[in-house]
């Protein structure tokens, strides 16, 4: 949905409520006292009524914008910037955008609608062909650890160790030039050590066990063909890593410009 559409669907406060109340009828009322599925509409109050027990509840309530007092165009404003582009949109430049004076509120909100939207990549498995790294990026040190001497390398306090998994496909005539494979979906997640029972766990949370994975041949990687159909750990030299995994490595890329462009410094 480009500007133009957004605007024309959603041009009000009214209409963000008329949208999001259908989207909640749709799934369905529950009363949180009695079970009930059967409600009143309050309209003034912007409130459920449960039929058998009377008890009420906000429209908001149970959702994303549970305990907040911004507006629901404000949310919808926020969500179709979040979304409308591959490339992430900072908070600072979500507080401009919407002209609202004070910062904070503007942060949780995107944060709470990051987190929402993560939780429901969280419930895809990887399938098909995947590839997976580790990478290594860089972060500010966390508080309890500013007291700390500073490690060197893979441990250092200034990096997080995240394991980056992509999902792809053969293309059947790929264009001169062009990849020979399509990617479909990417998972990263951070993780507190690079030992193999850490990254076996994720694999098996996260990838069908009928998955084809290739890595390189760290020991991190050792128990991870006992969790899908095959595992090719190849012995390559680290500087022919991204032509072995190219869209692991294309995405690892990409994070740490988007990091870079959006938040200069984490």
């Amino acid at each position: 949905m480009n500007i133009f559409d957004f605007t024309k669907n959603f041009p009000d406060e009214e209409s963000c409520i008329l949208h999001f109340k259908a989207q909640r009828d749709q799934i369905g009322v529950v009363c949180l006292k009695c079970g009930g599925k059967q409600h009143y509409w309050l309209k003034n109050k912007l409130s459920y009524e449960c039929k058998h027990c009377g008890a009420r509840q906000s429209l908001r309530s149970g959702t994303v914008m549970e305990h907040t007092k911004l507006s629901f165009l404000y949310w919808y404003i926020a969500m179709h910037f979040l979304t409308i582009s591959k490339k992430s949109f900072s908070s600072s430049e979500l507080q401009r955008q919407l002209g609202h004076k004070q910062y904070q509120p503007i942060w949780e909100l995107a944060n709470k609608l990051r987190d929402v939207m993560g939780k429901r990549d969280e419930i895809y498995s990887l399938s098909g062909q995947i590839e997976l790294d580790n990478a290594f990026i860089t972060t500010l040190i966390a508080e309890e650890q500013k007291n700390e001497s500073l490690k060197r390398g893979a441990g250092s306090q200034k990096q997080s160790k995240v394991v980056v998994m992509t999902e792809s496909k053969l293309v059947d005539n790929p264009h001169k030039g062009s990849k020979a494979k399509r990617v479909n979906h990417i998972k990263m997640q951070i993780i507190n050590d690079m030992k193999a029972d850490t990254v076996t766990n994720i694999v098996k949370e996260q990838v069908d066990s009928q998955a084809e994975l290739t890595t390189d041949d760290s020991t991190s990687y050792k128990k991870l063909g006992e969790h899908v159909k095959s595992h090719d750990a190849q012995v390559v030299k680290p500087a022919d890593l991204p032509k072995m995994l190219p869209w692991v490595h294309i995405a690892i890329g990409n994070v740490k410009r988007l990091l870079l462009d959006t938040h200069h410094q984490l």
